[in-house]
């Protein structure tokens, strides 16, 4: 427990550093937001085409309510997180980027319905989104990463039963 802890926060340090670093901001963490802006909007679109993005904003084009996905509501801290529990934890290397990979998008996935609705619920209350976005949504973002760690480890679980019997 004490080497994955120790891993973890050496790693956790490490990627919070590392993204924290200008260029890597400009080359990587700003396109993504970016993207999910677009993405987000995309999925809006079909069903209501009031909304627009550029850059890092989703904007109603009636009533001009905006919101704008910035550093810590973009995922990336989520990922961070999950990638450094997951590194610390032994598995196989392949094991280790397909639990990234996979927890990256279901990480991802959360996060844009999390934009999605503080999206309409600031057009609704400005009350109801701030609680949202100030309390509920993070707590849900960390529970999914939570939730996607305990899945990958009780995948682990599974495909090692000898393992199991062993330390019985």
């Amino acid at each position: 427990m004490l080497r994955f802890a120790g891993i973890f926060l050496t790693v956790l340090f490490v990627l919070f550093g590392i993204e924290m670093l200008n260029p890597v901001q400009k080359a990587v963490v700003q396109p993504f937001t970016f993207f999910l802006a677009e993405v987000s909007s995309a999925i809006i679109a079909p069903f209501d085409d009031t909304a627009i993005s550029f850059g890092k904003i989703i904007q109603n084009k009636v009533n001009g309510f905006a919101v704008s996905i910035e550093s810590g509501c973009n995922g990336v801290e989520a990922i961070i997180m999950l990638a450094a529990a997951v590194i610390a934890f032994p598995a196989t290397l392949k094991q280790k980027v397909a639990a990234v990979i996979l927890g990256s998008l279901a990480i991802q996935v959360l996060n844009i319905a999390r934009i999605i609705s503080l999206y309409y619920l600031g057009q609704w209350s400005f009350a109801a989104f701030e609680w949202a976005h100030l309390y509920i949504w993070p707590v849900l973002i960390m529970v999914d990463v939570l939730i996607v760690f305990l899945v990958w480890l009780n995948y682990l679980n599974r495909q090692s039963p000898q393992t199991n019997e062993a330390a019985a």
